[in-house]
């Protein structure tokens, strides 16, 4: 998965703060534009479970009549680009949408080195925009039209010290992490800091690049070397259980920790990390009758158990309907208007409570790799 230099991605930054004009709204429809990760390695996981979560959601909608909207229903029309996994391919990708497709609001992308820059293009275009599964305090900072349904990485990565220290009693961790990725060594950096703030010792940080993450013997040999009781991977689904592979192969035999990236590892990868914990939105054997419901409808219409991300797309639907049931007509300012209005909202992943901003306050599920499967282990609490 290709992530390109930092220099570049201020390059689409400044790129992005050049307003998107939209385009008029055909009468009668809700169009709504999805980014999702079409090609590259993640697509076969990530982008088809974000696809169905708001195809989903949109055919919920729908098969009650559409979204109400003053009065007057409304009928959801998704409009789906492929964002390519690549910042410069996702600002494309929503300008396109913007100006082009007549879209009012935006949902995703997922990954926070996409997500980030595409929030510039929808700030400056006054365009509403709802990422489901980015964590990064970038998407949402000093932004009014940026909203999201995940945790922040700052909640997440002193949840992930707290219970490193508190449930696993470790004294000693080691972290390896791809530099290249804001998602990746922001988490690693968060996490590192509240670990030893709870008194405990990082005795490895090591680092790659994207382009040789296939060969991080030396960073592994670092941290067998150092005997550390946890090893932290806060990388991505596609990557990790490669890494774990190399890692058992090198002699450790630390209790693996990941992050909510790992929520869409491939179930035939799972048997790799068995006894591993990692953090996630929710579970679906902790599921509320809501939850479950949608877990039903999901396989009914797709022979298979939602994703972690498929839930969260399909709530950062959910969450923009609602927006929009207060508010009398179907425009971009209306509906960002009505999600800066929501205060509590109730999904399938559970409820988040907004503050004043476009960052949820909810829970973190822990979850553990058991017999091949993830499996709920316990709630971790702000």
């Amino acid at each position: 998965m290709k992530r390109l230099a930092w220099v570049l991605v201020l390059a689409w930054l400044v790129a992005a703060c050049v307003p998107a004009a939209p385009a008029e709204q055909p009468t009668g429809e809700l169009r709504i534009g999805v980014l999702a990760t079409l090609s590259g390695t993640a697509a076969d996981v990530v982008g088809r479970s974000t696809v169905e979560g708001a195809q989903l959601a949109a055919k919920r909608a729908n098969d009650a009549g559409g979204v109400n909207v003053g009065g007057r229903k409304q009928r959801v029309v998704l409009v789906i680009e492929d964002d390519q996994d690549r910042a410069e391919a996702a600002i494309d990708a929503a300008r396109k949408l913007i100006t082009q497709q007549s879209v009012v609001a935006l949902v995703g992308p997922q990954f926070s080195r996409n997500a980030i820059p595409v929030a510039g293009v929808a700030e400056s275009s006054h365009i509403p925009m709802v990422s489901p599964a980015s964590t990064r305090p970038e998407t949402t900072a000093g932004k009014r039209y940026v909203f999201r349904a995940a945790f922040t990485d700052p909640l997440q990565g002193r949840a992930l010290a707290r219970f490193t220290r508190d449930e696993l009693h470790a004294q000693s961790v080691a972290v390896l992490y791809d530099v290249a990725s804001a998602y990746n060594k922001g988490l690693a950096d968060i996490y590192r800091d509240a670990f030893q703030e709870a008194g405990g010792q990082v005795v490895a940080y090591e680092s790659y690049t994207t382009d040789a993450r296939t060969n991080l013997a030396a960073q592994l040999g670092r941290v067998q070397a150092s005997a550390a009781q946890v090893l932290f991977l806060p990388n991505y689904a596609d990557e990790v259980p490669a890494q774990v592979e190399q890692a058992r192969q090198a002699g450790i035999h630390a209790t693996l920790l990941g992050s909510d990236s790992w929520g869409d590892i491939a179930a035939a990868e799972m048997e790799k990390l068995e006894g591993a914990f990692y953090t996630g939105h929710w579970a679906s054997d902790m599921a509320s009758e809501q939850a479950q419901a949608f877990v039903a409808a999901y396989r009914e219409a797709y022979g298979r158990l939602p994703t972690e991300t498929s839930a969260l797309t399909y709530d950062a639907l959910g969450l923009l309907f609602q927006g929009l049931s207060n508010q009398n007509t179907a425009s971009a300012e209306a509906i960002r208007n009505g999600l800066a209005s929501v205060e509590s909202y109730t999904g399938v992943t559970g409820t988040m409570r907004f503050q004043g901003t476009g960052d949820p306050v909810r829970s973190i599920v822990m979850l553990q790799i058991h017999d091949g499967r993830a499996t709920f282990y316990r709630l971790v609490n702000p």
